[in-house]
């Protein structure tokens, strides 16, 4: 019987059999959408991202006659549990063929990992944290992922349950129809929320976009505080994020809601470049932005990344106002539908607001635990 080695990554041909794997686990699978190769090598590199300036982690390949099965990341991010007091370990980046053997031993080896560092308890798949893809798929495998969202087989629920894995919290995503949305009675609402409280909505101003990055820093932390596992950005992970999102930032998607001249709250929404990405093939970026480029018109949904308002104004509405106002900004620019997720399960003020968009449950995407 061919042994099974797990191994940590170590060289460069190491990280591009780590990322090409995914070539391997997903080929054949139509709903999968081929990632940027320098996007994975980024969320990787210990040295260049950001978030490894306050967490540590290893990444490992499991391999069977010198070729590979599966793969998995072990995170210890120290903000998480400074934030929450405790000592949580995450596992991340994980793809692995069916095969429960390979599976058990690439979080058995995570595990290892996480206990050396001091966790009791491991949590995921966060690759490499919640405030970038975080979760498995539960259902909905014949639907596409939107654009920063995981994507897996169905086959992980088992692998991850049976090695014992329990659920922590599930995330679902809404899907919006313009078809659908809109009503008298919303927009008689969204109306005198905004005239009640004097509140305004702006679009991003693209040439101060420096200034405005540093009001979204004010407001994110703040805004998601009180939320399961939230843990907060470091201006240096805002300002890298923004780096990387303003290629595709359409500035009458990216909303500032503003009370007396003070800006209370923001939405995020991006359009979905995946529905262009799907034809890149090999994830390589030239042919990648040409692909962007010939395939944009095609594009008709944008996803609602973020969207949150500072809990002393959280009472007045704003974020239903916020949900809406993107509803109609991105029917003007010709975008039908929208993804609005993630949303905590617990989460019922935001889940309120999807619903009252009448927005559809499509997805559902699971956090796993299992202690140390």
């Amino acid at each position: 019987m061919s042994s099974l080695i797990i191994r940590p990554v170590r060289t460069a041909a190491d990280t591009r059999r780590f990322i090409g794997f995914l070539w391997t686990v997903y080929a054949g699978n139509p709903a999968w959408v081929p990632p940027l190769w320098m996007d994975r090598k980024k969320l990787m590199d210990r040295k260049k991202n950001p978030f490894y300036q306050h967490a540590e982690a290893e990444f490992y390949l499991a391999e069977r006659d010198g070729r590979v099965v599966g793969r998995i990341g072990a995170i210890v991010n120290h903000h998480h549990n400074k934030e929450h007091n405790d000592r949580v370990g995450f596992f991340g980046f994980f793809e692995c063929l069916n095969d429960r053997e390979a599976a058990h031993a690439l979080l058995d080896q995570a595990a290892q990992f996480l206990r050396s560092h001091g966790m009791d308890a491991m949590r995921g798949p966060a690759s490499p944290s919640v405030n970038d893809e975080y979760g498995l798929l539960i259902n909905a495998f014949d639907k596409p992922p939107v654009i920063l969202m995981p994507y897996n087989p169905p086959y992980y629920i088992d692998l991850l349950e049976s090695y014992g894995f329990r659920k922590a919290m599930d995330l679902y995503s809404y899907l919006l129809s313009q078809d659908t949305v809109y009503s008298e009675k919303l927009e008689r609402v969204n109306n005198l929320v905004k005239e009640r409280y004097g509140l305004t909505i702006r679009s991003m101003d693209m040439g101060r976009f420096k200034s405005e990055v540093q009001l979204i820093k004010e407001i994110y932390n703040k805004a998601w505080a009180s939320n399961w596992g939230a843990v907060p950005l470091t201006d240096a992970e805002i300002d890298a994020l923004a780096a990387d999102l303003k290629p595709i930032v359409v500035p009458e998607l990216v909303l500032f809601a503003e009370l007396k001249g003070k800006t209370i709250g923001f939405a995020l929404s991006l359009p979905d470049i995946h529905i262009a990405l799907r034809h890149n093939k090999k994830g390589r970026l030239l042919p990648g932005l040409l692909r962007l480029v010939l395939h944009k018109k095609k594009i008709n949904l944008v996803r609602i990344i973020v969207l949150g308002v500072l809990p002393e104004h959280q009472p007045t509405g704003a974020a239903g106002v916020l949900f809406y106002e993107t509803a109609a900004r991105a029917r003007s620019l010709g975008y039908h539908y929208g993804d609005a997720g993630w949303i905590l399960e617990d989460n019922d003020r935001m889940i309120k607001a999807a619903q009252t968009l009448r927005g559809e449950p499509y997805k559902t995407y699971r956090i796993y635990e299992k202690p140390l």
